[in-house]
């Protein structure tokens, strides 16, 4: 894979989204009206590292990027740095990072975060779906008008790809809506930078 100099990502991606629910217009993509539960347990350390994005639900934030990973790393502050990294039209193309912060706003759970790329706009960061060996997690939020799929590998299996539809169903989801991000078939060897600055 052709490696090419990173640059700053022009727009936000992944979950840059969620910062601006409250001026976003987009339609609603969940269709129940049940409040939307977040999973019971999240071991950070566990879920800390590089996630893939399997799937998502389309958003003007992720225009014509592949090759979508997700990256998370404690700061010496006791928030969580994140790195999301869009790749033009194709998952070797061009790599744009966005970075940001989190912060748990349920320390009970650790399911439900707090994301900010920019000043003070804070967004919803939801686990929804975790499974047991933390392989592959679903990110929403309450609105319904943002999801992810994200998993350890660049790509998941028939079964685990069944299983996770049928989990957004229960959850009153449309997966017919789901755009199914392209990946390398094996991991990449991009490094994310975890020194740049905050």
């Amino acid at each position: 894979m052709q490696i090419r100099p990173r640059r700053p990502l022009p727009f936000l991606i992944v979950l840059a989204a969620p910062a601006l629910i409250g001026c976003a217009s987009q339609p609603v993509n969940r269709v129940s009206t049940a409040p939307l539960e977040a999973v019971s347990a999240v071991d950070l350390n566990r879920y800390l590292g590089r996630w893939y994005e399997i799937a998502r639900l389309e958003n003007r934030f992720e225009k014509n990027c592949e090759g979508v990973t997700a990256d998370y790393s404690m700061r010496d502050d006791g928030l969580i740095k994140v790195v999301n990294t869009c790749r033009k039209n194709a998952p070797d193309g061009e790599a744009r990072d966005a970075v940001g912060r989190a912060r748990i706003v349920d320390p009970k759970t650790n399911a439900k975060l707090k994301v900010s790329f920019f000043g003070a706009f804070w967004g919803d960061y939801w686990i929804i779906d975790l499974t047991d060996d933390y392989s592959r997690s679903i990110v929403g939020e309450p609105s319904g008008k943002y999801l992810w799929i994200l998993a350890r590998a660049p790509t998941i299996s028939e079964e685990s790809r069944a299983d996770a539809l049928g989990k957004l169903s229960v959850l009153g989801y449309d997966a017919s809506r789901l755009y199914f991000t392209m990946q390398p078939p094996v991991p990449d060897l991009l490094t994310t930078d975890q020194s740049r600055p905050e």
